[in-house]
């Protein structure tokens, strides 16, 4: 490649990454997967890296935020579900207790709760062993807590039982 071919591929893979990162919060890790696609040189990437987030393309913090509150609000996934999914992004674990921080303990709880209760409502299965594993593994599968899970299979159970006797 020539010097200008070089120089006109960075400056349209810069323009690319800067659009790529305002359309949507964005992960280094990301990032870096799309400009490994390229034909970049490593320098080049780098100097990108350090553009984009120097120009606040690019924030790892805002990120891991965005990420949490989105997820939760909108999948109603669990903590453990959210640090999972973040770590498999290379997020640093000072950014994702942050962004765990940003979930009001009041809402967190709020909607534990209806996740519970809807998926108890939801399951018409007669013996008490599968309705538990169901009841379990679905709220474990969405990142919420053993001991919170664990409870409120106990508060839903006995509630049920003491409704019948």
């Amino acid at each position: 490649m020539h010097q200008e071919d070089v120089s006109e591929a960075f400056s349209k893979a810069l323009k690319k990454m800067e659009h790529y990162c305002a359309y949507q919060e964005r992960c280094p890790k990301e990032v870096l997967g799309k400009l490994g696609s390229t034909q970049l040189t490593q320098e080049a990437i780098d100097h990108i890296m350090v553009h984009l987030t120097r120009e606040g393309y690019l924030d790892e913090a805002r990120f891991a935020k965005s990420y949490v509150l989105g997820k939760f609000r909108i999948k109603k996934w669990g903590k453990k579900r959210l640090v999972n999914e973040l770590r498999q992004r290379d997020i640093a674990t000072y950014h994702i207790k942050a962004a765990l921080r940003e979930i009001p303990e009041k809402d967190y709880l709020e909607t534990f709760g209806e996740q519970a209760q809807k998926r108890w409502d939801s399951l018409r299965e007669p013996v008490w062993a599968k309705k538990k594993r169901k009841f379990i593994t679905f709220l474990l599968y969405r990142g919420w807590e053993n001991d919170l899970v664990h409870g409120k299979w106990n508060e839903l159970r006995d509630t049920h039982n003491s409704s019948k006797g």
